[in-house]
């Protein structure tokens, strides 16, 4: 049987920076992935890849994600506060390993995409460029941004103003299916996972058991 850990705020303060910011980087649990697509002020196109994107609301339809401390030039915030607009795209099987090669830290004048083999692909619903590679993505102007005092990130939040997205990945009910899209997720910083589909439950109401509605919303599909 295993060793039980049990690591408490003296411990934690005492681990080396790198294995304490991997161990709760991956703590948390797995995440969403994306590539973050903008310009910046001289017409590069820019990748970002996040791991930090999470639901806001739906009316209107909000996302939020997080930027590490200022403490170096963070292109992508950047690019954001100036021009407004930039895309999330999801990541699949087929853009690894180069959708992890767009997390290194290039030159203002470097473009990921030339870098990293991806195409660039444009609408008329804002500047920002797409991933023609990927399979889901979303249009989106930003909102507003608020620092987080505890430990100097930074919250931004932005509006889905388009979405891109085969028809055959959204159910009749409008679930969206990331499994069948292929869509990736992420342990930590470098630790990419596929997903395996369980089941769907109805609306959880007290006093009733859980009811699947897997077969009735492929069927619908």
């Amino acid at each position: 049987m295993d060793n039980i850990l049990n690591i408490r705020t003296e411990h934690m303060k005492e681990l080396p920076e790198r294995y304490r910011a991997t161990f709760f980087n991956s703590l948390s649990g797995f995440k969403s992935l994306a590539l973050i697509g903008t310009k910046n002020a001289d017409g590069i196109s820019n990748i970002g890849v996040f791991n930090s994107i999470v639901h806001v609301g739906a009316n209107p339809p909000l996302l939020g994600m997080i930027f590490r401390p200022e403490t170096v030039r963070r292109h992508t915030l950047e690019n954001i506060l100036a021009h407004e607009y930039y895309t999330i795209n999801h990541i699949h099987h087929n853009m690894l390993p180069m959708a992890h090669q767009a997390s290194a830290k290039f030159d203002d004048d470097i473009s990921e995409f030339d870098a990293c083999n991806f195409n660039e692909e444009y609408s008329p619903s804002g500047m920002a460029p797409y991933i023609r590679e990927s399979s889901v993505k979303m249009m989106m102007k930003y909102r507003m941004h608020m620092p987080i005092p505890l430990n100097g990130t930074i919250f931004l939040i932005g509006e889905i103003v388009e979405v891109i997205i085969p028809s055959s990945y959204v159910q009749e009910d409008g679930f969206v299916d990331l499994h069948k899209a292929g869509t990736l997720t992420v342990s930590g910083l470098d630790a990419y996972f596929s997903t395996e589909f369980i089941d769907r439950y109805a609306y959880a109401r007290p006093g009733i058991n859980p009811q699947s509605i897997f077969h009735r919303s492929e069927q619908s599909s």
